[in-house]
């Protein structure tokens, strides 16, 4: 038995664990099935592809092959990989601190929306020329007219106000010989969406949208460090990109953010209630849902639908709404559309 004075034998160090692997996420578990983005990124065929993507190429904390997301070069080469190992889009580029978009995430929405029209025509996807589309604000990339086109045949006019990024969506165009398919024009009215840019014997079969999600710069700032701080990439001794992924002013912010845009655009639409079937815009903030549906239904929207998405850990939706009753979208159908089933 120790007495006070009995040295006490030294307690043995316990062994520490074996360092525990991070637990890999799921990557792109839900996205739509007709989505080309299944699974992970398969690199060796895009590096072949593409072979500018190899410098790029980075093994992430769950042993596999990725790029680093905060290297603005790195992203836009690994779209320019996915662009032409999977839509066959050979010449894409976007100047510096332009949008570039996450290209599944975008599918997804070309995808749905294809399915909603299936939806309301017997389960038969439209498709070919006579499927027209109208993409507000297309952006520097022109990323939903490239795969809308290349998944459906549809063709499509992209809108914006900024004269640089329509260069550039040009540019794409013309290096990929789609100016048949895809033609641009620019909204001169910085106050209006859609109110002066459609000519008055134009029809489009639906609209998509992707509206500027914040109300200020200060507050893209903080959603971008937030985005970082979640992917672990916030290293205080590494200079990160001011946004991720980039974006100028009108493709990140207005005046009232998300909310107020999308109200505009559904009080513009009711002006022109039968020039487009079917409206539709992403939104960003499930909070910003109630009031859009009273704006809807402020319009006189007869239909709307709330889409939801998934891409791995991120949820999104769109908002889907239309002018036409039941009579006036059958005789739509039968006037314009070549289906085939899927």
């Amino acid at each position: 038995m120790a007495t006070p004075d009995t040295p006490k034998p030294p307690r043995k160090k316990p062994k520490a664990a074996p360092a525990a692997k991070p637990a890999e996420p799921r990557e792109k578990a839900s996205l739509h099935p007709r989505n080309r983005h299944q699974g992970h990124y398969d690199f060796p065929r895009l590096i072949k592809s593409s072979p500018e993507l190899g410098q790029f190429v980075i093994i992430n904390p769950y042993g596999k092959e990725s790029i680093d997301f905060a290297n603005p070069a790195a992203v836009r080469a690994f779209n320019r990989a996915l662009l032409k190992a999977y839509y066959g889009i050979a010449h894409w580029d976007i100047p510096a601190d332009y949008l570039c978009p996450p290209i599944p995430g975008r599918a997804d929405y070309v995808h749905f929306l294809a399915d909603l029209l299936a939806e309301h025509n017997e389960g038969a996807i439209p498709r070919g020329a006579a499927i027209k589309a109208l993409d507000v604000g297309t952006g520097a990339n022109c990323i939903y007219p490239l795969i809308g086109h290349r998944e459906y045949g549809w063709h499509f006019v992209g809108s914006d106000i900024d004269k640089v990024a329509l260069a550039s969506a040009t540019t794409i165009v013309k290096a990929n010989a789609l100016g048949k398919a895809i033609s641009l024009r620019q909204q001169t009215d910085r106050k209006h969406i859609l109110v002066g840019l459609l000519q008055a014997d134009e029809r489009f079969d639906l609209s998509l949208c992707n509206p500027p999600f914040h109300a200020s710069a200060d507050a893209a700032l903080r959603g971008s460090q937030r985005k970082w701080r979640a992917l672990g990439k916030a290293d205080p001794k590494r200079k990160l990109p001011v946004l991720n992924f980039g974006g100028q002013a009108a493709e990140l912010w207005c005046e009232g953010g998300e909310a107020r845009f999308v109200s505009q655009l559904i009080s513009e639409s009711a002006q022109v209630p039968n020039q487009v079937l079917w409206f539709s815009t992403l939104v960003s903030k499930a909070s910003n849902l109630p009031l859009i549906e009273a704006a809807l239904k402020k319009a006189g929207a007869l239909e709307r639908h709330v889409v939801e998405m998934s891409q791995g850990q991120k949820q999104s939706r769109f908002v889907a709404w239309t002018f036409q009753d039941g009579a006036q979208r059958a005789k739509w159908r039968a006037e314009r559309w070549v289906t085939e089933r899927s």
